[in-house]
Formats: structure tokens, sequence, C-alpha cells
């Protein structure tokens, strides 16, 4: 079995991912946290993370890559499949991480008591939202894969079983998911940003940023700590611990309940949507 971390004959391929990596962070970080007013509504804030984000998807080979031969020479194919297998691994940090900001607060965190197992159910809005949109652009059997969650990895197991990654079903969960990976970050940033402003809960917003993603999730999180200083360790506590939950229900969620209603729904809202077709 290839071993993806190996450094035998690509010892270049690393260098310049690892270089490039390094410049985008410095880059980020001189740029720094911005603030956008919105008057009595509030404000926005913008994390240097998001701007990394946003420069790190302008310089891959599909995009700026398509016009400027120095930039794929720097950040080609053979570093963008790299990228894909070193997050992998830097997850597993993130993870450490994550626990080490939710042991401290554990206390706090059960006192949440089945708020953070019921909060599950917030995740059937992706179906009941996304599916009545996803057919009225067109899409077909691919907004069942596309609109069961969020589409995180245990997702793409879950419809990679049942229908197939080939199905329609199949490409509908990839669409979603590759989305989410690239603009997932950018747009959870700037919603707990947003969501900050409303009369909410700090900790019922920090659960809702536990999503079971581990970038959108730092991304949600972070903004909102910086945006409510005074509870930020509550908020990095019950935001990695939500997210923990996700991670472990959320699979069991979609199985039982959200894979048998978004089918459910679809022949309801097919009938209706294309009965002349």
């Amino acid at each position: 079995m290839e071993n993806i971390y190996s450094l035998k004959g690509r010892g270049s391929i690393f260098f310049k991912l690892f270089f490039t990596a390094g410049l985008i962070s410095v880059i980020a970080e001189l740029i720094k946290m911005k603030t956008i007013p919105l008057g009595s509504f509030g404000k926005i804030i913008i994390l240097p993370m998001l701007f990394a984000m946003v420069i790190g998807t302008l310089i891959t080979p599909d995009a700026l890559g398509k016009f400027f031969g120095s930039l794929k020479k720097l950040c080609g194919d053979e570093e963008v499949k790299l990228s894909g297998d070193i997050v992998s691994l830097i997850l597993l940090f993130l993870g450490i991480k994550l626990g080490i900001s939710a042991g401290p607060n554990i206390l706090k965190v059960m006192e949440a008591g089945p708020a953070l197992i019921l909060q599950e159910f917030g995740n059937l809005g992706t179906i009941v939202i996304g599916l009545p949109v996803a057919l009225l652009v067109g899409m077909k059997r691919e907004a069942v894969g596309a609109t069961v969650s969020i589409c995180r990895e245990p997702t793409l197991g879950l419809i990679s079983e049942n229908y197939g990654i080939n199905s329609p079903e199949g490409m509908g969960v990839m669409g979603t998911y590759i989305v989410g990976t690239v603009f997932g970050t950018i747009f959870f940033g700037i919603l707990a940003s947003l969501a900050s402003n409303l009369n909410i809960h700090p900790y019922a917003l920090a659960m809702a940023c536990g999503m079971g993603s581990g970038s959108m999730m730092t991304a949600s999180s972070q903004t909102l700590a910086e945006t409510i200083p005074l509870m930020r360790d509550e908020i990095l506590a019950y935001s990695a611990t939500s997210n923990i939950m996700t991670s472990i229900t959320g699979l069991y969620m979609d199985l039982f309940i959200g894979l048998p209603l978004v089918n459910k729904l679809y022949n309801f809202f097919s009938k209706l949507f294309f009965k002349n077709k």
C-alpha cells in the first residue's frame, strides 16, 4: 500500500506545498482581522483564516493558475492532490486542540444537558429547506444526496454504501461536499459574525458552530469568540463538544431519520414539480 506521506521522489512537491501554505499564512496574518460595521445590526468580523482560504482557492490550477504559468509551477495538480491528504493529518492536531479546549470547561458543557443531543435535529434543516430549492433548479435524485445533510465525510460514506458514489445520489453528495470544502469555511465564518448580532444566547450559537466539520467549526467558533471575547473559553468549549457529538451522532441521525425523510419528501415534491414531465 502506498504511503501518501512518503517523501520518496516527491520532496519538491512537499516543499512547494508547505512553502505556499506558509506564504499564504504570512500574507493572511499581515492583512489581520477586519471588522465591517453594519450600523445598528452590529458588525462582521473576518478572520485571517478566511483570507487564507480565499487566497488558497485563487492560486489553484483551475483558478488563476490557468492564466499564470508561474502559479501553476508553484501550486500544480500534484500539490493540490497532496494537500487533501495533508489536511487529514492536520485535522488530528485540530482534534487534540478541541479536546483540550473542552476538557477544562466540561462541567459548564454538561450544564447544557440534552440540548447538545437535541440540537442534532437542526441538521434536518438542510432537507426541509434545501430539497425544494434543489428540485426547483432542476436536480432530480442528485437532490437526495445533496441535501440529506451538510455532507461531510460520514455522509459521503453513508451515501456511497447505500447508492454508490457514481450514482445520482453520490454525485449530489459529492457536489455539496466539494462546495462546502471550498466555500463552507468562508460562509460559516461570516454567518457566525452576523448571528452574534441577534438576540440568541451565545451558548446556543456556540453549539450551532459544531456542525461536524473541523474547518467550518473553527472558522465560525473563532469568529464568534472574537465577537464575544468575555465568553471566549465557554464558546470554544461548547462548539468543540458539539462538533464531536455531531461527528458521532450525526451519522445515525442521517441513517435513521435524515435519509428516510429526504426520500419521502423527494417523492412528495417530485410529484408536484415534475408532474408534467
